[in-house]
This record gives structure tokens, C-alpha cells and sequence, in this order.
């Protein structure tokens, strides 16, 4: 197994989706380097000015992260935005729109290459997704399904076995933290049942990163019904 290889397997050896988990990581990380090294590059700052900094979800991350360590502290946000709201008041009268967020592309760009990454290692990776408590989320699910029918698609019915059991494990946990919740129950969830929670909302929906977010927005608003999450930060 190759470098790469090595890394997915880690990840694929690990808890809910690794995808999520790998992506996660990398956006957290091009914060980090946004924050130490790009607060004045004149390029990244270009790109900043078409999206106003960020899109929602990367701008409070920016800020979130950046308040969290002190290594950081709110000097770098702070010279980013003074720019972009001297930028949004130069054309203060005008209707314009915002361009595509640069975390957003950087983000993207990495799940894709992980996908195929994962495709063309398939035959390494599936026996260690089997037997590990990962589960892939929907979408990645999905997005692996679809480059798995483009090239190796001799690894698609077992991938989609494999995801079938694991979420028929997930909801036997759930069952049984509902009966072991009751008043009745000798002993209670076991921390097993108890973390089923966090990974059934997991494999449905991934964490809480800004593609999955933004994903849903963008189908919310072409069904012009339905309801609208609101995320709080």
C-alpha cells in the first residue's frame, strides 16, 4: 500500500465517516493557514474580495478558531474583514452578488481527490471499512458509489452490502438504547448503544462541515418547500 493508501486506511480504521473526518481536518488546517500565513497575501486576499471573506459557515469557523487559540487571537479576522468591508462600502450603492467562497473550492477540490483516491484503492480499503466501526455518510457514500460505477466497478454491490449492514447495526444499537432508556431496563444504554446517537446522525447526514451545509442550502432552495435549518454559531 502506498503513502496515500497508508492515510486512508487510518482513516478507514477509525470512527463515523472518514471522509467527513478527513475533510474536516484539512479545512481546520487551511484555517489555521489562513490565519498564520495569509492574512496579508495579496492573492488569497483577491480571492477573499469575491465571496466578501468567506462564505457563513467558513467565516465563523475563521472567527471561531481564531478565538479559540491564542496563537491566533482576532488581529489576522480582524485586518481580513476591515479590507472586505472597505471593499463591500466602495460599492455600497450597487446591487452586487457574492462569488464562490475560497475555502469552499479548497475543500471541495480535496473531497474529490479523496474519492478517487479511495476508488482506486477499493480492493485495500473495503476489507478495512468492513471490519471497522467507520461508516460512510450519505453523500460520500454516494459520491464513492459513483466513481466506484466509473472505475472498479466490481467493488460497487460490495460496498453497498457492506453500508447495509453497518446501518442495520447502527439502528439495532438505537433500539436497544430506546428499551434499556426505560424505567424497567436492569442496566441502562451501554456507552456503545449511547454513541450509536451521534453516528446514526453521522452516516445520514456527516458532520458539520461547510460542504455538507451548504449542499443542503443550495437543495433547500431549489425545492422552494420544505424546512430550512438554522445553524447557530
Amino acid at each position: 500500500m502506498d503513502l496515500v493508501g497508508i492515510y486512508l486506511r487510518e482513516a478507514f480504521e477509525g470512527e463515523g465517516c472518514p471522509i467527513c473526518r478527513i475533510l474536516q481536518r484539512f479545512e481546520e488546517g487551511e484555517i489555521g493557514t489562513i490565519l498564520y500565513e495569509h492574512v496579508n497575501d495579496p492573492a488569497v486576499r483577491e480571492r477573499f474580495k469575491a465571496s466578501l471573506g468567506l462564505c457563513p459557515y467558513h467565516a465563523w469557523r475563521l472567527f471561531e478558531i481564531a478565538s479559540s487559540n491564542p496563537l491566533y487571537g482576532g488581529l489576522g479576522v480582524a485586518i481580513i474583514y476591515e479590507h472586505m468591508l472597505r471593499t463591500y462600502l466602495k460599492s455600497f450603492n450597487e446591487a452586487t452578488g457574492e462569488g464562490r467562497c475560497h475555502l469552499c473550492s479548497l475543500v471541495e477540490e480535496k473531497e474529490r481527490l479523496i474519492v478517487t483516491a479511495i476508488a482506486e484503492r477499493m480492493d485495500e480499503l473495503l476489507p478495512v471499512y468492513r471490519n471497522s466501526r467507520a461508516v460512510l455518510c450519505k453523500r460520500h457514500y454516494e459520491l464513492l458509489l459513483g466513481e466506484l460505477e466509473k472505475r472498479n466497478p466490481a467493488f460497487v454491490d460490495q460496498l453497498k452490502e457492506t453500508r447495509r449492514k453497518k446501518l442495520e447495526n447502527l439502528r439495532n444499537l438505537l433500539e436497544r438504547f430506546i428499551e434499556n432508556s426505560d424505567y424497567r431496563s436492569e442496566r441502562g444504554p451501554s456507552v456503545e448503544e449511547s454513541r450509536a446517537i451521534r453516528f446514526s446522525i453521522e452516516a445520514l447526514k456527516g458532520l458539520p462541515l461547510g460542504i455538507n451545509i451548504t449542499n443542503f442550502d443550495a437543495k433547500a432552495k431549489g425545492r422552494k418547500r420544505g424546512i430550512r435549518l438554522g445553524w447557530k454559531v
